[in-house]
């Protein structure tokens, strides 16, 4: 029987049942009156991430990992896919949609590519020596075509040494416990990608974290730090690590690179950078944010990358001094206890590296990252200019547009879609829940073109679902378009 007030009649007895900290709770009425929980049934609501995922991510979730049947280049195909039951299941119509233009790879220099002669050596390579190594770097997996590789990658950092890992992700969760533990300190960017956070926890030391990319955060916990040492005991800290990104890749920032340095050697502390999506992407040649504000790479302790993003092909590295790299030669997880990399994948990061050094004989790489950030300043621009907000740094092509609304999510990768346009959409839980985004990955293979055309339709789209929040629209002067406009200095 219901009651105004609230509470519900049982056997003659009014009981409140009141909402618990967790959502509803499901309840048993007893005979004599008692209320007691029932331990047969889950709550009705549990925590919000459940709610979120039924109430509002699955009625949008045909956003998310659409299959791709193409190379990931400028322009790909998608295979189309539709949902009888509200997105609960998916089927597959068996048409492809083709010649999709791709802003959402994080192909930066265009070398993901389908198959052509330059990549003849890779073909080579899996023909002698197959597919996989099937074995560990300390056991049988050590291979010429590693040896070769990592001197490289050391050569076009411009560091002692260096090593390679079969995969990017683990490259920072499986060598940062190697180099911190318990009664050590790590600070750590509060935007920092998953690889890292889950690095920090693995190894045991004191996590503080400190503002996105803010110096004066930084500089309060390094001085905290020095001042007071450990909790309890005010032992001075074994050793403390500083870790950053070069460009975060949901915020397209840049870090402060100059400042950070200047601070870790006030404060003697180490510092551990992860370049996954600057290395290749941004300085005059590629290599990454050391370049990009004219420091020499020994400055920074540890240099970490991948070779998911600009190079095309998959694993990671670590690169800095000799007996860093000896150390973790002998302690990384990874090294002992994970699969090599592929000799096919070392041969194409050797491809790419050599093609960007000019040691392939051309200019063609060069040219590759002088295009990525023309391409790069003329999207930035142009979509300042409509209105959108727009984060990051204007040399970072990782360049994300805010939507807020996470209803507008959906709409805005519909119709970006019909419109042969494939995007990426971004929301809860990477980002804030009202900061939702799509995030454009510009790419050197990008013609004048294709941005245009989808800057086309981002403006019909900003007026459609009125995105262009920005007070600070800037007014469009055609003559910045012309190409000479864009061109960079030798």
């Amino acid at each position: 029987m219901a009651n105004p007030g609230g509470g519900t009649v049982c056997n003659g007895k009014l009981h409140n049942h009141k909402k618990q900290s967790n959502g509803l709770q499901s309840r048993n009425c007893t005979k004599n009156g008692i209320v007691k929980e029932a331990q047969d049934f889950v709550p009705l609501y549990q925590d919000f991430e459940n709610f979120y995922t039924r109430n509002l991510y699955m009625r949008i979730r045909d956003n998310w990992n659409r299959p791709i049947c193409s190379a990931p280049g400028a322009l790909f195909d998608v295979m189309e896919r539709v949902s009888d039951d509200y997105n609960w299941t998916f089927r597959f119509t068996g048409r492809v949609i083709k010649d999709v233009i791709n802003m959402g790879s994080y192909n930066f220099l265009g070398l993901a590519a389908k198959y052509d002669e330059s990549m003849r050596t890779i073909k080579d390579v899996l023909e002698v020596y197959g597919t996989g190594v099937a074995s560990t770097r300390h056991e049988m997996g050590t291979l010429d075509k590693h040896k070769e590789l990592e001197d490289l990658v050391a050569k076009f950092l411009n560091v002692e040494a260096a090593m390679v890992f079969g995969m990017g992700f683990a490259t920072n969760s499986m060598n940062i416990p190697a180099l911190v533990g318990k009664g050590c300190l790590i600070l750590s960017d509060e935007l920092n990608h998953t690889s890292l956070v889950l690095g920090a926890r693995l190894s045991g030391a004191t996590i503080r974290i400190f503002k996105h990319n803010n110096t004066q955060s930084l500089e309060k916990l390094l001085r905290d730090a020095v001042i007071y040492g450990q909790p309890r005991t005010r032992r001075a800290w074994k050793k403390i690590l500083i870790l950053v990104e070069g460009v975060y890749s949901m915020e397209g920032s840049i870090v402060h690179l100059p400042q950070i340095i200047a601070l870790k050697k006030k404060y003697k502390a180490y510092l551990y950078i992860d370049e996954a999506h600057s290395i290749g992407a941004v300085g005059p040649t590629g290599r990454g944010v050391t370049e990009f504000f004219g420091l020499d790479p020994h400055e920074v302790d540890v240099l970490m990358g991948t070779f998911t993003k600009s190079f095309g092909a998959a694993g990671g590295y670590i690169a800095g001094r000799k007996d860093l790299v000896d150390y973790l030669r002998v302690h990384s997880h990874s090294a002992v206890y994970a699969s090599s990399m592929s000799p096919p994948i070392a041969e194409q990061i050797i491809r790419s590296l050599k093609h960007l050094m000019g040691m392939d004989g051309t200019t063609q790489g060069l040219q590759r990252v002088r295009q990525l950030a023309k391409n790069t300043r003329y999207f930035r621009q142009r979509l300042q200019e409509m209105g959108f907000i727009i984060y990051g740094n204007e040399n970072s092509p990782v360049v994300p547009l805010l939507l807020y609304m996470p209803g507008k999510v959906a709409a805005f990768a519909r119709h970006m879609l019909e419109k042969k346009i494939g995007v990426v959409v971004v929301g809860f839980p990477a980002t804030p829940l009202a900061e939702a985004r799509a995030r454009f990955c510009v790419s050197a293979a990008h013609t004048r073109e294709m941005l245009d055309t989808v800057l086309e339709a981002l403006d019909e789209m900003g007026d459609l679902l009125q995105l262009k929040y920005s007070r600070h629209k800037k007014s469009a002067r055609p003559e910045l378009y012309d190409e000479t406009s864009f061109e960079l200095e030798d």
